[in-house]
């Protein structure tokens, strides 16, 4: 036989309410043991510990919650004085309860971790990175709660720790820091999950204790108790309705006076006086369809007296974001201002719970919110709360019903983000599945590349560890100057980084790396050049301008990437001033012993003007169709085909422009093959070029020189191919970029 003594019949009944006798003797049971393992015992708050659990239970008992949230409520501050008892709450109550305890555990650790943060909210934008730390840490709350009823039962836990404060009147630096942590994170918490119920209690509580003298000249203001004020509404609404149901108008209506901390923030935010207020008292009006809108808004200014300016119709101007209502406000019977907004089911259910919502034009200022996802989250887990209140009274007898709610609810946690905590408990977001790795180049790039080992909660773990919702993560990295470390190549394999701006900074860093090696492999080929040819002493840039590069490292490059011949800088060291020569020897187009004119025509080079003139196609840039080309007469070579774009081309136009000659591709054989170089950059590794080899087979593309070169783990390769045109070319190129380890292939 359970014991309840200790409950008087009132809060008995709160308890239990709306549950099964099944659901409330469990309840019960709970409170028995409770009451028996709490005596004696003081809350973290200081409260008798027994009247705390009663006040949490209590209070979701009022949110219609299911018997296992209820005795979480009942059970967790016990197995925080006394972790020994955590063993005993799922023999006795079954694992369900257990997890809600443990669950809401987490939260309370988050909030130890949290509450003294220094933060990185200093310098200029200290508020606003204040208020996004803060936007996180409700983000985090609610991923780290596994069960939403884990979320319930903290806000409920908040809202009996602020009670009591206030029942002793207790005012000091803790409760101003309990009171100013509440209104933060979990009062707009509660506003988001639309549970209206507690969230103008957690408001008001903590208002009293931040800002006390302000809540006491508030509420001289409103000059009367709050009691009164819900009282007029109250009447308010009944005439109302009494209205409506003598014109035959079916509808709902209800409403909630301003509370002191609403009014107090919309003073605050408006820059206004109390006496410019006009919805201190206010209610809302739910009808079927628009037509029926209006003929509400008749029978208002009926019975009391509208004031004109401040009439606004959202329903046939809707606001920017949607949102859809008729607002007025009346001169009440007592000659005070009285706010009445009039909508459909539709509207109502919009401005709930879609883009319109209540909290975020309250909260957001009616700024864009970014995270879409995140939001159409929370705007299902509202409607989801308010339809468990609708049915509360259905529910009971109906199991099954029951635990579909229960399900629907436990999955209802953010599951596509992880929230993990510096040491210094600034909260970082970061995507599922995220490493160490991605933590680090979260907190700097430097902090990324630096990385070289990782602690998770005090313990060391390897890189490509999974982190996991409010776990502390600190990085260990090399010592030295910035940029001294880097990063390794194995974080680019799976498992090692998630996120894609880690992976971005990490190929960063290796194309940085391999460009500088690049960069001092074509410098030594230069200066081995100069010096062969005597001519040490030439002056770089210049000799960097003259061959058409606009500095002298990107001759270093291109003559380091091998795209550029050092044959071009030995004769622009013979030549003086005058242009390097295009390179005399053509490329034969067939192994044939055909004549130069009828290698021309086979070419499918047209010279605009002429017939049968001799055309080659120069070895530096070796064009095919359907590049654009143009021509240059040599010295007893015929006409030299290049691309446009050939830098050669570029310098002996700028030295001779009357010796270029139009050209363009006319119709060629179809056995025609034209030479081109293709530049290939992997990673080392056994098979490579027969797997490349393989692509050229494959789409019948002759090759009819390789030249590789490896080091430091990487294989430059370079390949001439022969091929009908650059179509064929880039579609070997595209199947050459998907094999294994390629970083990158072009058309040199």
């Amino acid at each position: 036989m359970v014991s309840i003594a200790a409950l008087n019949s009132a809060t008995s009944e709160q308890l239990v309410q709306g549950l099964s006798p099944e659901d409330g003797a469990r309840v019960l049971a709970a409170f028995d043991f409770a009451s028996d393992a709490y005596a004696g015992r003081t809350a973290t708050s200081g409260q008798n510990a027994i009247d705390f659990a009663v006040g949490v239970a209590t209070t979701l008992a009022l949110l219609n919650t299911d018997a296992a949230t209820r005795i979480a409520g009942l059970m967790f501050e016990l197995c925080l004085l006394d972790p020994a008892h955590a063993i005993a709450i799922e023999p006795r109550f079954g694992k369900e309860v257990s997890d809600l305890v443990t669950g809401v555990h987490q939260l309370i650790r988050l909030r130890e971790l949290t509450q003294n943060s220094p933060a990185a909210t200093r310098g200029k934008n200290a508020a606003q990175q204040a208020v996004a730390q803060m936007e996180t840490l409700r983000k985090m709350l609610l991923a780290m709660a596994s069960d939403m009823r884990v979320v319930l039962v903290r806000l409920a836990s908040c809202c009996s720790t602020l009670r009591y404060f206030a029942d002793i009147k207790l005012f000091n630096d803790m409760t101003r820091a309990y009171g100013r942590e509440t209104l933060d994170l979990y009062a707009p918490l509660a506003n988001r999950l639309g549970i209206w119920q507690i969230k103008w209690e957690l408001e008001d509580l903590s208002f009293r204790f931040i800002e006390p003298e302000n809540y006491k000249r508030i509420a001289r203001m409103l000059e009367e108790k709050r009691m009164m004020r819900e009282s007029f509404v109250t009447q308010s609404i009944e005439r109302l309705q009494t209205e409506l149901a003598n014109a035959g108008i079916k509808a709902e209506v209800f409403g909630r006076p301003k509370h002191i901390y609403s009014i107090w923030n919309k003073m605050r935010g408006k820059e206004l006086d109390f006496n410019e207020l006009y919805d201190v008292r206010a209610f809302r009006v739910i009808v079927a369809d628009v037509k029926t809108c209006y003929t509400v808004l008749g029978v208002v200014h009926n019975i009391w007296t509208p004031i004109p300016k401040e009439f606004d119709d959202y329903i046939s101007r809707p606001k920017p974001n949607g949102y859809q209502s008729l607002h007025t406000v009346v001169t009440a019977d007592d000659g005070r201002p009285l706010e009445v907004q009039i909508r459909t089911q539709e509207m109502h259910s919009f401005a709930e719970y879609g883009v319109a919502a209540h909290w975020r034009y309250k909260e957001e200022g009616g700024s864009n919110f970014q995270g879409q996802k995140y939001d159409e989250k929370i705007a299902w887990l509202r409607q989801l709360l308010a339809w468990k209140t609708d049915v509360a009274d259905a529910v009971v007898g109906q199991e099954e019903l029951q635990r579909e709610w229960v399900e629907k609810l436990k999955s209802a946690a953010l599951d596509d983000r992880i929230f993990v905590l510096t040491p210094q408990a600034r909260v970082l977001e970061l995507p599922v599945g995220a490493t160490p790795i991605d933590f680090a180049y979260h907190l700097h790039s430097d902090v990324g590349h630096r990385c070289r080992g990782a602690r998770v909660d005090g313990v060391m773990v390897p890189l490509n560890t999974p982190l996991r919702s409010g776990q502390t993560c600190e990085i260990i990295t090399a010592k030295g100057a910035p940029g001294t470390a880097g990063p390794s190549r194995d974080w680019l394999s799976p498992g090692y980084a998630v996120a894609n701006r880690t992976r971005a900074k990490v190929r960063a860093w290796f194309h940085a790396i391999d460009m500088q090696e690049t960069l001092s492999h074509g410098r030594a080929l230069v200066e081995k050049s100069l010096q062969r040819e005597g001519k040490t002493a030439v002056n770089l840039e210049a000799l960097a301008q003259k061959l058409g590069f606009g500095k002298v490292d990107d001759l270093f490059l291109a003559v380091g990437k091998e795209e550029f011949s050092l044959r071009h800088v030995e004769q622009a060291l013979h030549d003086g001033n005058e242009a390097p020569p295009p390179p005399e020897d053509a490329v034969i187009l067939n192994k044939s012993r055909a004549s130069s004119t009828e290698q021309g025509a086979k070419s499918g080079v047209l010279v605009v003007g002429t017939e049968g003139l001799m055309t080659q196609l120069a070895r530096c840039c070796k064009p095919a169709p359907p590049d654009p080309i143009v021509g240059f007469v040599t010295r007893g070579k015929g006409v030299s085909i290049h691309r446009l774009s050939c830098k050669n081309f570029a310098e002996m136009r700028a030295k001779a422009p009357e010796r270029v000659i139009v050209t363009e591709w006319g119709n060629t054989r179809t056995d025609t093959v034209y030479p081109v170089d293709l530049f290939v950059l992997a990673g080392d590794r056994q098979g490579l070029l027969r797997d490349i080899s393989e692509i050229f087979s494959r789409e019948k593309i002759n090759v009819i020189g390789v030249n590789t070169q490896s080091a430091k783990g990487q294989a430059r390769m370079t390949f001439t191919a022969e091929i009908g045109a650059t179509a064929q070319l880039q579609k070997a190129l595209s199947a050459i970029s998907e094999v294994t380890g390629v970083l990158e292939a072009r058309r040199a």
